[in-house]
């Protein structure tokens, strides 16, 4: 059934990759009629543009993170654009229902608006990432505990596009707001430990004054043959580098006598790969102390219907990148129920980071990465 499933998938990716490439073939050559010998050069260099696509998450498993960079930097860059070109051509179809355009102006128009929006998402993508602050009012926080600082680090990507040095700046900019609490909520890389060792090291240097928690993303699953084999391998690697994965488990944060408790859950990705990685927010909360203030990081928004429903008073995501390229959010909005921000599900809040690096296309389009300084204050 598993492997049904991975068949379909990828043949749905391949039939809308080929879709939007033929798309984008005949509104940018075939209809704006190039000259020989530009109408070749212009086929030959969608083909390739194409088969770059599969082969940038083929080639890098087998090389060097520096010659897989190589490789990534054209053809997610590509990626990104591609999608731009598909948005703005078919945005222009709509128009040219209503008004004559030469296929030539369109084309024209089309390119220097998308090489445009291009650039300011790589711009985007690639400064310095901000810092976000949102308060948050927990009814059940000791008033000892007022003010705790838990900064949210969620869907690094960390890949071979992703340098050390990145991650080795982030983490000196997450110690300077001087957190009680870290918490990375999944997608933390795309590749195995064996590759990306090196880059993420740099994160076993955070400080927070009690500690750096983390739950599996997705993408935790991604990095291996066996997909249940690279989540635990890069759990232990974490934990080598100190950094605690809660695993359908809670454990008690605070100071003295003034504590509340802080619960992970694995992806819901992971019901795919056994029960041994399901998701269980039941099992992480049972026996707590009703009592006391309760946090939840669960790498997908749509964990708070059961959040919840178990009385979590806060619970920290990511995972949608809030689109990451517009419009692209509004399709997350149909996988998620909340795409970012905070929000309030009955009497849990929910906070939705966009994210703090990017993945894919190195590109970030009206959805700016952001590390996420969340300050806690006693309130309803």
């Amino acid at each position: 059934m598993r492997a049904l499933q991975i068949a379909v998938a990828l043949t749905v990716a391949v039939g809308i990759l080929v879709g939007a490439h033929a798309y984008v073939w005949k509104r940018l050559v075939l209809d704006v009629a190039l000259p020989a010998p530009w109408d070749v050069v212009g086929t030959v260099a969608l083909v390739a543009l194409l088969v770059s696509q599969p082969a940038s998450f083929i080639v890098p498993r087998f090389t060097t993170p520096r010659v897989a960079a190589m490789l990534l930097w054209p053809a997610w860059t590509w990626m990104g654009a591609s999608f731009l070109l598909v948005v703005l051509l078919g945005a222009a179809d709509l128009v040219r229902l209503f008004v004559d355009a030469p296929p030539r102006v369109v084309a024209v128009s089309v390119l220097g608006v998308a090489g445009l929006l291009t650039v300011l998402g790589m711009f985007s993508a690639l400064t310095p990432v901000r810092v976000r602050d949102v308060r948050v009012p927990l009814a059940r926080l000791p008033a000892e505990l007022d003010g705790t600082v838990v900064v949210q680090l969620t869907d690094l990507h960390v890949d071979p596009l992703v340098g050390r040095t990145w991650v080795e700046t982030l983490v000196q900019r997450v110690n300077a707001l001087e957190p009680h609490v870290v918490a990375i909520t999944g997608d933390l890389v795309d590749g195995t430990v064996a590759q990306l060792r090196d880059q993420v090291a740099p994160l076993g240097n955070l400080r927070p004054s009690w500690g750096t928690f983390f739950v599996t993303g997705n993408y935790e699953y991604y990095g291996g043959a066996r997909p249940v084999d690279a989540a635990e391998e890069w759990i232990a690697e974490l934990e080598r580098l100190g950094i605690r994965v809660l695993r359908n488990e809670r454990v008690s944060i605070g100071d003295g006598d003034a504590c509340m408790d802080l619960a992970g859950v694995y992806d819901s990705s992971g019901r795919s790969y056994g029960r041994r990685h399901r998701p269980d927010i039941g099992a992480a909360l049972a026996g707590r102390d009703p009592a006391r203030a309760v946090i939840l990081l669960a790498h997908q928004p749509k964990e708070v219907r059961e959040a919840a429903a178990n009385d979590v008073d806060l619970q920290l995501s990511g995972h949608t990148h809030d689109g990451q390229i517009w419009p692209f959010k509004y399709l997350v909005r149909l996988q998620q129920p909340y795409v970012e921000g905070l929000v309030r599900h009955g009497a849990t809040w929910l906070f939705v980071s966009r994210g703090t690096g990017f993945w894919g296309p190195p590109m970030r389009l009206l959805a700016p990465a952001e590390i996420t300084r969340i300050t806690l204050v006693r309130g309803s």
